[in-house]
């Protein structure tokens, strides 16, 4: 018996995913991510031109060398979903390695995007989809099976890894969203199912386990968006909501407010053309005719002119620029770098938290300060995280129910936390919950 995990990227860290599973000298590697906040990255940012070793060698992408230490050959490299922080590194890395990639229909064509757009690496990888609910044969020994599962991104799958020694489930990232605004709930019968049939290893996300209880439902967004939009004295201002262009659940809920307000939506930024533009050709989700995109710089200057020219009080704004970034849509609107000029109790939604550390912090307040100054009304709160909380968790591992555990995408703090909570559910660190560093890995030879 040859069994292995080896912790890639994501186990020191929120992003940078990166995990490989060895299984008698055929190895799986799920998701290639980079880490977002190393240099300021957001979803705006264009990484294409730069090379995979100046990348490694700033923490944004996995230091996969270490694949060189590990006997064996690769077979396949799976996707969990189509966040950044999951597939942002494939048109870096994927090259090195003679295997297709697998992923959702949603995931495979973002991906694609991603590959058009590199200009260092030539990634000829054959691109497979795999739907929700659908298994693979990857190997006469590993066959891969999709279950579905809710996230801030639609399309998100649990990989699980079906091997001679025992089901082996990917879970970066999930929520329980039993009242999902696009998509279907989770498949919890498949989850049960392959919990009773043995689970030898559970490699689980710890973005969100400090936060007592359950995550709540995507549709409580919706209704704080409503709440702010739409119970506002803001008839004749201007009106902006910023959010992550990936969340098109979240994306849809407020264009459907605008229609509401009789308010055409405008949606600002170059990922917000990516994300929603491939979720409406691939059928996820159905915008209003009226519903306009704009991406490059140019033709988003072009589209605040004419807002500006034919009355704020018309359109309803969807931009980038959540966090604060520099350069993103709406932090260029706050410094006078488009047409756009914000008036008096003008309206700025912010349907996102910032993303917990002191950078984003500081980017965030300055945005704020700047709008405040300018008289806008602003708005916080309407959002729900895509990550599941402690309760989620616990019940996650009783369905489960696996021999092993790994903690995952998060800091110490954050693995940290997650064991206590595998030892209240009966484990025992060092003996079936295993905290591994980028780098390491963990071999059942020792421990079965």
């Amino acid at each position: 018996m040859k069994l292995e995990i080896v912790a890639i990227g994501g186990y020191e860290e929120v992003g940078r995913n990166m995990t490989a599973i060895n299984v008698d000298g055929e190895i799986i590697i799920m998701d290639m991510g980079v880490r977002l906040d190393r240099v300021l990255i957001h979803e705006d940012t264009d990484i294409s031109k730069l090379h995979s070793l100046e990348l490694i060698e700033k923490g944004i992408i996995p230091n996969d060398t270490v694949m060189k230490n590990i006997e064996g050959e690769v077979k396949a490299i799976v996707l969990s979903h189509g966040h950044l922080d999951h597939i942002g590194a494939v048109p870096k890395l994927a090259h090195r390695y003679n295997a297709p990639i697998i992923g959702t229909p949603y995931t495979i064509e973002l991906v694609k995007r991603e590959i058009l757009s590199e200009k260092k690496f030539d990634v000829r990888n054959p691109l497979v989809v795999l739907n929700a609910g659908e298994s693979i044969d990857l190997t006469p020994n590993i066959t891969l099976e999709f279950i579905r599962i809710t996230h801030s991104i639609p399309d998100s799958v649990l990989p699980v890894l079906h091997t001679p020694y025992g089901a082996i489930v990917y879970g970066n990232d999930f929520k329980f969203d039993n009242f999902p605004v696009v998509g279907e709930r989770p498949d919890y019968k498949a989850i049960k199912r392959v919990g009773k049939n043995g689970v030898l290893c559970f490699i689980s996300e710890t973005t969100r386990i400090n936060h007592e209880g359950k995550t709540p439902p995507e549709i409580i967004a919706s209704g704080l968006l409503k709440n702010d939009l739409l119970a506002t004295d803001n008839e004749k201002n201007g009106i902006i909501v910023t959010t992550f262009s990936s969340h098109i659940a979240r994306i849809k809920s407020i264009v459907e407010i605008a229609e509401k307000m009789n308010r055409t939506p405008v949606l600002l930024g170059r990922s917000m053309m990516r994300y929603c533009g491939i979720a409406q050709d691939i059928g996820l989700v159905k915008f209003p005719d009226d519903l306009r995109i704009y991406g490059d710089p140019s033709s988003i200057e072009m589209a605040l002119k004419m807002i500006m020219k034919e009355g704020k009080e018309n359109y309803l704004i969807v931009a980038t620029g959540h966090q604060g970034e520099e350069g993103a849509v709406l932090s260029r609107m706050a410094t006078n770098k488009t047409s756009y000029k914000f008036d008096k109790y003008d309206c700025v939604v912010f349907s996102a938290d910032p993303i917990p550390n002191p950078m984003n912090a500081a980017q965030r307040y300055m945005l704020e300060s700047r709008l405040k100054l300018l008289g806008v009304r602003i708005f916080k709160g309407a959002h729900v995280s895509g990550h599941a909380s402690k309760e989620d968790h616990r019940d996650m591992l009783r369905w489960l129910n696996p021999e092993h555990i790994i903690p995952s995408h998060g800091d110490f703090n954050l693995t940290a936390e997650y064991t206590k909570l595998a030892e209240e559910e009966g484990y025992r660190l060092g003996e079936d919950v295993h905290l591994l560093r980028n780098g390491q890995c963990l071999s059942f030879e020792r421990v079965i």
